[in-house]
């Protein structure tokens, strides 16, 4: 402090500046007192003893961060242990002398303790689950009040007898503990050791050191880096399930419920998850509670971040250790009271092992006497008073603990509150303290005065005031960018002075003294125990009628307080105490106050209100005055007389029709985001999915056990089709067919699971889709229904189906969870990726319409927003008379559960409403006025439509016995006033089937046209048009959807009490609604009679107003006040609300056009709603207040047209009826008073507008106000039960959170709960726990989930189908008409193998059949040459590039696969299989010199570990020598002999490299051919794949180079490899010489099986079938004779293909795209290694002219894949000049020398071919069409386009070439032609008159020599015009002159 007025009091006044101090902090918006309270005092600082030295103080914070083992704040600096002795014992929970130390070892050994010594157990960091067993001097050991402990130690060890250890940090190294902060006995010395009855020595109380009561230690309960308790100490069972972290707020674990006994305590529980009550926004007060200006925390940035939970900082050095401890020491005498006054309360004690104990436990021993409960305590305050356990010692209590309720709730929050979380030291706050327990008291108080009466304090509310008070004392500015300006922090400083225990009851008091006794203090001098009976005394003397909160303060155990907080008023106790019971509590207490007759007199007070005496006497009298002649006006309705209308033909109404199955935009969007999601499962690289080997889909949709819903997911299934298009069902699906595919969770449902799990095993080609419903309810862990087997069978049913090792393993099941509340399912410890989820899409983006549909979905967001005041009637409702009365009659009976009363009152205002519409006036005053209205326009319905149809009204009664009640109730009041045939009253029970009335049942078999006799409705939805009253039960909606006739949504008896985010959304979504926006605007709609008498004004319609989108999953985004930008709901609703207006009766409504919008200024935004609906009440005339009880608001919306806000006011006028806001009720024509202005339908109008919801006051509240982001205060309720909050130092939701991004902030902050499913299923933070076939959709309530998915089903059955098939070209041959029958032909059609022979005599067949040549220049031969001048035209130009034919094939089992095919047998083949990971390559130089190209070529081999079996090096991983070559000999079945190179560019993913189906298995040599730029992508995807890598300079050669080298290395290779095994004495003929070069496109392989009926037969028969690629391999290697065959091919498939192709076995023909070559016949034959195009035809026609054989199987046939990407598409030809790169035409390849011309970017060679191709006419005029005078190509052939013939000749001497002397050629092409051309040669050939000359050269030097060498100029004339050069830029290859 820097003064030595060491707690001395300053000089000003004390009491001025406190007064000062609290006054200002009262009205300022910060909830944190300022730190005036310096001025006050300076506190004395607490001198440490010099016994440990100056370090203590500063070592406090180091050795409380290293509590737990967790990173402290800010990192402190590891503690060096000295090494220890050399040799000596170092095991963990051992001593240095090797001796066990842990008590479960030595406990029955006798052990010898000095006198004054007591044995202790020590906790070693490294052995949680131990005690370790240590002998201490109990002087240095604290007394029960953790006073008196001698600084220092003296301990023996127990294990070597060691003795005299005088410093803990010697004696911590000679046990071992392996410490990593400095050692503190106050740590490490947890529990006494005592001996039991048996005289085992067990661990004892813990040693109470001081201050170590507040002391967070880890926990098991949550992950690994946010808890903040340690595992339970006891061994057994039990302790796995015991560690519970908070109580109470569990399902069956009552919240006051206490173990004694040290148990374990979660603070890292959010402490209000039990009373989830919220503050509504009337308050002035909450306002300023809410509008806190502080800037709220960021966005949570990623999934794991956790909580630091080290214990609370040192606020100064005189920090009060004294504080409630973490486990209670609880072996005191009084324990086993305690425990039982803690359980009673509740109604029930809990099961152990439902939800886990109720293990939290409370602050330190109880001192001092008990305190006893008075008698009739409850008969006196009328109701439960609930005590709130605050700081330290909390007294027993005794006597009448029936009447009070005890909780930990508050104490939790306090623990909660004084850890630190992590999440702020990126504000700097690293080394910052937590509140003091004085300030949150201060706090609590402040708190408890702001709120209204009708208000119930929130433990949420005071986290984030603790936590914004903490923030604002300890860190920097922190700015949130969408919020407005925030306010500057003041400076923090350095050290806040705090709030010290003797100013405490002070403060409290001057705050409390402002509230009119609404929270009264009781300050006491010794213990709690005092100010507890003093409340006691004062609540029986009646003297705190007024109060709501008593809080009693005892600061006497200086430094330390203690503190307990009381609720006593009525209403706030009521529903505290309610809402600290589990469901089944309340289940059990409401059948308790139901079959003991409590109710009864309940019965009777409604009773005596009736004006007659008895309701049930007026009933009877008015049911006998008018049985007989039922003259009700009433009973004139048209209900009776639909039939007979509709068959006399009067006007029927044309509004019903159910609506026809059919997919919305939206569902087929959501289905496709699915299938993408399943899509990238199976791409990616963990192979947990393989797609490609699924065949069919099947799936199985379990839902919860309701039977409706049950009946509804069959309609779903059977309408949608879907069986059938997965072809799991023939035509003509019955219903019993489609029930085995929906499961009903239920007793009878693990049967049915087991068979779809036989199923799954017994087909593994069938993908399996497990769909699970509603997948939020029951979230029960299977281990909680083994811990209680005999409970419900159905407890943890989820958990122990879909989540069972066989669904988990199975690869062909991937389970998609589909919800519209997935936050139980988004945990720390969630089984589902976050890349899994799905949500559903916003329907506008950037203010445009992403999926126009005809109907607009209307959700939580949008009936919120129709509370804002820019509408004028809100959809969300509460009824004030109702809740009056019951507060009211909750008084008058305190023992009865709310439940029951809002219950009975709810039915006795409808009985009372159906009495006063039925003529029995006077009951008006004793029903409300909404419920009258929902009553009238019930009855009222089915008069204005002719065929009677009317309006639902759904009456939701959470409690079964109660909805029994109920429906008895109503249906005895309807049977007495005779209305039982106008309106139908239906229990809605989740397990049984829907009952209807026969009449009502032939009415909707009349409306919906079913002949059917014995047909009855199943599901809510057939109920459409039926008026009823639905009375739904069950303590949690199935998601059964709802009709659209629902035009009242009664939720008044939801249980308001226990909220959390899903079950209050679940409640609402029974509201949600499609409205139809097709409705047109007539004038003067005819008027909804008997709706209400309000007068109904409309407001202008604000578009840019603030919007709550809370409970809507929808995309949210953030916004400007640019209505462009307006949110998504705000957008769905505007345009989804109907334009039907409804009138008060007497006078029809007008609509018309009027006023122009009027735009709400950007300042109206800020205002708060009250100041928003006062500002627009001033731009129209006066309207009564929107919750007056006289008034009974219909909604009425404008169709807005446009997101412009167009208003559309409706003005009625009503001369009869005139209603004043100040009277109580209405009056309210009787319905024979009313005219009818037409008949019109009102279920019509239903299904234009959404329904109206009200909602409990509570509830209410709850949902319409905001926080100060604009976010609805439920949405940040804890998200469900079954969860709970990581932690309360947690940032807030924010209103412009997306769905994704809720979804990491819940996977951030929630962790479950031990009865989770999901708890304990992984270690948190690590991705791979994941389930990688786990998905999660989510969306609105009632939008349309289940289409959505079943056509996923759909699209992911034809997806598959997809994947199996392929498309092959399918083409006819060409030219076939032009060939010629020879002389000779191979006749022998049975042959297998072609005879040599034979074949030798064979012609060859010049000509090209292979479709894809179709364009090229057609080749002449002697024989055919002449008969040339008919062929027909071929395509037109324009014709050239149309897409060629193909056929969709189903892929066999023998196909070739590209990358995406996974399946189990390929994965070692591909090397992606997790055991052979291990696959490395290595690349290894193979160099050889070749003459033509002047220079040694160096190629690149990359060989897999798995394949170098295949090479020979010069020893283990040295010089790469050859590639091995079997013999000829061989006659072996297990391999194919031909090596296979696939020469391949762009097509990593897609080419076909995968062989191992397409040869069977067998053992092959593949190596992939591939340019030097894309070895590595082509290595990353086919790792275990050989690679022949190109030399760097035919990186833009095309295929001829491959070609070419492939060839050039197998040639050296055959001589390596016969040079090598001739050394082995094998002859150099006998070393196989072929090798296969195959185009990466082929997938399939066929074989013609042929039935010739005998060789010279001419029947003919045959057949196809597909074969593997083994099968024709092995066949052709078995050739006799097959060595003297240079090149041998096969078909290419057609399915064109007819007898005639197939009938000759064998043809001496042109083969392309599968080749067998034999490079050793072949070696004087080369590729053009420059050619791009058509180089298989130059080889073929190379091989021929050389004498060789050609022999094409025609017999087998390939087919080839069509590919869109790769090969020769990847050559684009485009300018280099140009920054864009522009497309060419192909005249201007070529051009002019030195000429400017644009520079191409494309090799020279490239060109020149493709200008050939295109504009050869240009050259060769003569021979364009002249087919019998060809052009004459030399040595070399070149496609010159298919209008011009040519005919090859080869120059080489002893070459095979056509008989030219028949010829007159029409032009000579000479392409880079050699010395065996000469001008000799060439005089040989004959030309026409003006025939053409083209001479091709590499250079223009080149080109002159060759001119002069040929002595063309004697024969040919030059210009220098006509010498041209490719446009090839000069950088590249030079241009070749023409």
């Amino acid at each position: 402090m820097g003064n030595s007025y060491a707690g001395q009091l300053r000089t000003r006044r004390f009491e001025e500046v406190l007064h000062n101090s609290i006054e200002a902090s009262l009205r300022s918006n910060s909830l944190a007192p300022r730190p005036i309270f310096s001025q006050l005092y300076l506190e004395a600082e607490q001198q440490l003893s010099a016994l440990e030295g100056g370090s203590r103080v500063d070592n406090e914070e180091e050795e409380e961060e290293g509590e737990g083992g967790l990173e402290p704040s800010c990192p402190p600096n590891p503690y060096q242990m000295h090494p220890p002795p050399e040799g000596c014992c170092t095991t963990d929970g051992f001593c240095q002398a090797g001796k066990d130390l842990r008590l479960v070892s030595v406990s029955s050994e006798p052990i010898d303790v000095p006198t004054g010594f007591l044995l202790v157990g020590a906790k070693s960091p490294s052995l949680p689950d131990h005690l370790l067993v240590c002998a201490v001097d109990k002087r240095f050991l604290p007394d029960d009040n953790g006073h008196n402990a001698l600084l220092g130690f003296s301990g023996n060890c127990v294990g070597c007898g060691k003795k005299g250890f005088c410093y803990f940090t010697e004696f911590s190294s000679h046990i071992n503990l392996k410490l990593t902060t400095q050692p503190k006995k106050q740590k490490h010395l947890k529990y006494y050791l005592v001996r039991n009855a048996q005289g085992a020595l067990t661990k004892g109380p813990l040693i109470c050191w001081r201050g170590s009561e507040s002391r967070g230690r880890p926990s098991t309960t949550g992950t690994g880096s946010g808890s903040l308790f340690p595992p339970l100490d006891s061994s057994g069972p039990q302790a796995a399930s015991s560690s519970e972290p908070t109580p109470g707020t569990s399902p069956g674990v009552p919240m006051g419920v206490q173990h004694a006994g040290p148990v374990s305590d979660h603070p890292s529980q959010t402490a209000a998850t039990g009373p989830a009550v919220f503050n509504g926004k009337d308050s002035p007060k909450t306002q300023q509670l809410v509008k806190n200006k502080l800037p709220a925390m960021p966005r949570p940035s990623a999934l794991g971040v956790v909580s630091n939970s080290g214990p609370p900082k040192k606020r100064h050095k005189g920090w009060s250790p004294e504080s409630p401890s973490a486990t209670d020491g609880g072996y005191s005498q009084g324990g086993g009271n305690r425990a039982k006054y803690e359980s009673t309360g509740t109604s029930c004690m809990p099961q152990v092992g439902l939800a886990g104990p109720a293990s939290v436990t409370f602050p330190v021993v109880a001192s001092g006497e008990p305190v006893s409960v008075p008698d009739n305590l409850m008969k006196i305050c009328k109701a439960k008073p609930v005590i709130f356990k605050g700081h330290g010692n909390f007294p027993y209590l005794c006597g009448n603990l029936n009447d009070v309720v005890v909780s930990p709730l508050l104490y939790t929050c306090y623990q909660n509150s004084q850890s630190v979380s992590r999440a702020y030291e990126q504000h700097g706050a690293c080394a910052a303290q937590p509140i003091s327990q004085e300030m949150q008291l201060l706090l609590t108080v402040y708190y408890l005065v702001q709120l209204a009466a009708d208000q119930v304090p929130l433990m949420e509310d005071l986290e984030q005031i603790f936590l914004r008070s903490w923030r604002e004392s300890h860190l920097t500015e922190t700015r949130q960018p969408q919020q407005a300006p925030p306010q500057p922090f003041p400076p923090a400083p350095g050290a806040v002075a705090q709030v010290t225990s003797a100013q405490l009851p002070w403060l409290a008091g001057l705050a409390a003294s402002s509230c009119n006794d609404s929270v009264h203090i009781i300050e006491c001098t010794h213990s709690l125990a005092e100010g507890l009976s003093e409340m006691f005394r004062l609540l029986v003397e009646g003297k705190l009628a007024k109060t709501n909160y008593v809080v009693i303060i005892c600061a006497c155990r200086s430094p330390a307080i203690d503190s307990c907080i009381a609720v006593t008023g009525k209403y706030q106790a009521r529903i505290l105490s309610e809402s600290l019971l589990t469901p089944a509590e309340y289940q059990k207490e409401v059948n308790y106050a139901l079959l003991t007759g409590k109710v009864d007199s309940l019965g009777a007070f409604f009773s005596s209100l009736c004006p007659e005496g008895d309701i049930d006497v007026l009933l009877d009298k008015f049911h006998q005055e008018n049985q007989g002649h039922i003259s009700s006006s009433l009973t004139a309705s048209s209900v009776t007389k639909s039939a007979s209308l509709d068959v006399g033909g009067a006007p029927t109404c044309t509004s019903y029709g159910l609506e026809p199955h059919h997919v919305r935009p939206f569902q087929l969007a959501v289905a496709q985001k699915l299938l993408s999601h399943v899509c990238s499962i199976a791409d990616s690289s963990t192979q947990n999915l393989d797609l490609g080997s699924f065949e069919k889909v099947d799936f199985l949709i379990c839902i919860p056990p309701s039977e409706v819903t049950y009946q509804q997911t069959l309609f779903h299934v059977w309408h949608s089709g879907v069986l059938l298009e997965l072809g799991l069902e023939k035509e003509h699906v019955t219903k019993q067919r489609v029930e085995q595919y929906v499961l009903k969770l239920d007793a009878e449902a693990q049967t049915k699971f087991k068979s779809f799990l036989q199923n799954s095993f017994q087909n593994p080609h069938t993908l399996f889709v497990l769909i699970h419903d509603h997948a939020h309810w029951d979230l029960v862990s299977g281990a909680v229904h083994n811990l209680c087997s005999q409970s419900d069978l159905s407890v943890g049913l989820v958990d122990r189906l879909l989540n069972c090792r066989e669904v988990k393993e199975a690869p062909n099941i991937v389970t998609l969870h589909v919800t519209s509340f997935p936050y139980a399912l988004q945990t720390q410890h969630t089984l589902i990726s976050p890349y899994n989820e799905i949500h559903w899409p916003a329907s506008y983006s950037s203010g445009v319409d992403l999926y126009p549909e005809n109907k607009k979905y209307f959700g939580l967001s949008e009936f919120i927003e129709s509370t804002l005041s820019g509408h004028s009637l809100p959809l969300l409702r509460y009824d004030s008379s109702f809740e009056a009365m019951v507060t009211a009659l909750g008084k008058r009976f305190p023992r009865l559960h709310s439940a029951v009363i809002r219950t009975f009152v709810l039915v006795q205002h409808y009985a009372a409403a159906m009495m006063a519409v039925s003529g029995l006036s006077q009951m008006k005053s004793y029903t409300s006025v909404e419920t009258l209205e929902i009553t009238q326009n019930l009855i009222n319905s089915p008069k204005q439509c002719p065929c009677g149809h009317g309006l639902m009204v759904l009456l939701r009664v959470p409690c079964s016995p109660l909805a029994a009640v109920a429906y008895e109730r109503l249906a005895h009041v309807r049977a007495r006033l005779a209305l039982d045939r106008h309106f139908e009253i239906i229990l809605g029970d989740p397990s049984s089937s829907i009952t209807v009335g026969k009449h009502f049942v032939k009415q909707l078999k009349m409306w919906q046209k079913i002949e059917e006799a014995e047909w009855r409705p199943q599901t809510y939805l057939e109920l459409e048009g039926l008026p009823c009253i639905l009375i739904f039960s069950g303590m949690d909606p199935h998601g059964e959807s709802l009709p659209r006739s629902l035009r009242y949504c009664d939720l008044r008896l939801i249980n308001s009490s226990c909220l959390v985010r899903t079950a209050l959304e679940q409640e609402l979504g029974l509201a949600a609604y499609f409205v139809s926006t097709e409705a047109p605007l007539e004038k003067g709609v005819p008027n909804e009679a008997l709706e209400s008498d309000a007068e109904k004004l409309s407001s202008t319609d604000n578009e840019d107003e603030e919007l709550a989108t809370e409970g809507s999953t929808s995309e949210k985004r953030s916004r400007s006040h640019d209505s462009a930008c307006s949110p998504p709901s705000s957008k769905a609703s505007s345009s989804a609300l109907c334009g039907e207006s409804s009138a008060q009766p007497g006078g029809p409504s007008q609509r018309e056009q009027a006023r122009s919008p009027q735009p709400c200024s950007p300042s109206d935004e800020s205002r708060v709603p009250g100041d928003k609906q006062r500002l627009r009440a001033s731009q129209r005339p006066p309207v009564i207040s929107r919750h007056s009880p006289g008034l009974a608001p219909q909604p009425d919306y404008g169709l807005k047209t446009s997101q412009r806000s167009v208003q559309v006011p409706v003005t009625s006028s009503s001369s009869q009826l005139s209603s004043s806001g100040s009277s109580s009720s209405s009056t309210v024509p009787s319905a024979s008073t009313v005219i009818l202005q037409a008949s019109h339908c009102s279920m019509t109008r239903a299904c234009q507008q959404p329904p109206i919801v009200f909602l409990p006051k509570l509830v209410y509240d709850m949902v319409t106000s905001t926080d100060s982001s604009g976010l609805p205060k439920a949405a940040s309720l804890l998200p469900s039960h079954s969860v709970m909050w990581a932690s309360s130092f947690r940032p807030l939701l924010s209103k412009t959170m997306t769905s994704t991004e809720q979804s990491l902030y819940y996977r951030q902050w929630t962790v479950p709960r031990p009865s989770h499913m999901d708890y304990g299923d992984r270690a948190e933070g690590r991705g791979d726990s994941f389930h990688p076939r786990r998905l999660l959709l989510s969306g609105p309530p009632q939008i349309g989930k289940t289409g959505a998915y079943l056509q996923f089903l759909s699209i992911l059955s034809r997806m598959l189908i997809r994947l199996t098939e392929v498309d092959v070209y399918d083409e006819e041959e060409i030219n076939i008409d032009l060939e010629e029958e020879s002389d000779w032909q191979y006749l022998h059609h049975g042959d297998p193998w072609p005879d040599l022979e034979l074949f030798r005599k064979l012609p060859f067949d010049y000509l090209i059949h292979d479709p894809k040549y179709e364009d090229a220049s057609l080749i002449c031969s002697h024989h055919q040459g002449v008969k040339r001048q008919d062929r027909a035209n071929p395509r037109k130009p324009e014709e050239l590039y149309v897409r060629r034919q193909t056929s969709r094939m189903r892929l066999s089992k023998y196909a070739a696969y590209n990358t995406y095919h996974h399946c189990e047998q390929c994965h070692q083949y591909m090397g992606f299989h997790p055991r052979y990971q291990l696959y490395e390559s290595t690349l290894h130089a193979f160099a050889f010199s070749y003459s033509m190209l002047g220079e040694e070529i160096q190629l690149h081999f990359i060989i897999p570990k798995s394949k170098e079996h295949h090479f020979v090096f010069s020893q283990p991983g040295g010089q790469l020598e050859s590639m091995r070559l079997p013999l000829v000999t061989d006659k072996s079945h297990e391999y194919i002999k031909s090596p296979t190179f696939t020469p391949t560019t762009g097509r990593h993913e897609h080419g076909l490299f995968n062989l191992y189906h397409a040869m069977d298995g067998a053992s092959h040599l593949h190596v992939l051919v591939v340019k030097e730029y894309e070895m590595a992508i082509y290595k990353k995807y086919w790792p275990n794949h050989i690679m022949l890598v190109l030399p760097s300079i035919f990186n833009s050669a095309g295929v001829g180079a491959a070609h070419f080298l492939i060839k050039e290395l197998s040639s050296h290779n055959l001589e390596l490899e016969r040079s090598r095994q001739e050394e082995l004495g094998i002859k150099p003929q006998d070393i196989w010489p072929f090798i296969v070069i195959s185009d990466d496109s082929c997938v399939m392989w066929n074989v013609v099986d042929v039935d010739c009926g005998g060789d010279r037969s001419r029947e003919f028969s045959w057949s196809e079938r597909n074969v593997s690629l083994k099968y024709i391999m092995q066949h052709i290697e078995a050739s006799p004779n097959i060595t003297h065959y240079a090149l041998i091919g096969m078909r290419k498939w057609s399915s064109k293909t007819g007898s005639r192709e197939v009938r000759k076995p064998f043809s001496r023909c042109h083969v392309h795209d599968f080749i067998i070559l034999n490079v050793d016949l072949t070696q004087n034959v080369q590729y053009n290694q420059n050619r791009f195009l058509c180089d298989d035809v130059d080889f073929n026609l190379r091989v021929h002219s050389a004498g060789l054989l050609l022999c094409r199987f025609n017999r087998f046939s390939v087919m080839k894949k069509q590919m869109a990407v790769g090969g020769h598409r990847s050559l684009h030809i485009t300018s280099k000049v140009s920054d864009h790169p522009v497309a060419v035409v192909p005249a201007q390849y070529i051009c002019a020398p030195d000429s400017k011309h644009p520079f191409l970017a494309a090799p020279a060679q490239l060109l020149l071919e493709k200008f050939l191709q295109q504009h050869s006419h240009r050259f060769f005029p003569l021979s364009l069409r002249n087919h019998g005078h060809p052009v004459l190509l030399v040595d070399c052939y070149l496609n010159l386009g298919s209008q011009i013939s040519v005919c090859y000749v080869s120059s080489r001497p002893h070459s095979l070439n056509i008989s030219c002397s028949d010829f007159m050629f029409s032009g000579l092409l000479l392409y880079l032609c050699d010395s065996f051309v000469g001008a000799s040669f060439l005089k040989k050939f004959h030309f026409l008159k003006g025939a053409t000359l083209c001479v091709i050269c590499q250079d223009r030097n080149s080109l002159r020599q060759t001119v002069v060498r040929l002595e063309l100029e004697d024969e040919w004339q030059f210009r220098l015009r006509d010498e041209f050069q490719t446009a090839n830029a000069k950088e590249d290859l030079t241009g070749r002159h023409i």
